[in-house]
């Protein structure tokens, strides 16, 4: 369910600017799997395919990119599991998470509630 809210937030963005023309597009939906693809002639172009792995579990791939309003391209690819979604961490467009984030994810790890 949560790729279906990315696509269509990654559909809104591409179709908000009505200038653009559609140079591709190509989906293919089957009960355990999907793909699509769209290109617009403004520099704006996604992808993304999935296929069900067992009773309910999608695994996810896909990316995007556009121009940004200074001329520079961006892009992102992206996975998507029963974990969540998983951005390409080695994008430039991904910061890094901050030293005491990542101090207090590792002692609530280690402390667990004990509830």
């Amino acid at each position: 369910m949560k790729f279906f809210i990315a696509f269509a937030c990654l559909l809104a963005v591409a179709f908000a600017n009505e200038d653009a023309n559609v140079l591709k597009s190509e989906q293919a939906v089957e009960p355990d799997q999907f793909q699509y693809v769209l290109e617009l002639d403004n520099g704006v172009s996604l992808q993304q395919q999935g296929r069900l792995e067992g009773d309910d579990v999608w695994k996810v791939d896909g990316s995007f990119k556009f121009i940004s309003p200074e001329g520079e391209e961006v892009s992102l690819a992206y996975n998507a599991d029963e974990t969540g979604y998983h951005p390409d961490p080695n994008n430039k467009w991904i910061h890094p998470i901050p030293a005491p984030i990542l101090k207090s994810i590792e002692y609530i790890k280690n402390h667990p509630s004990k509830e």
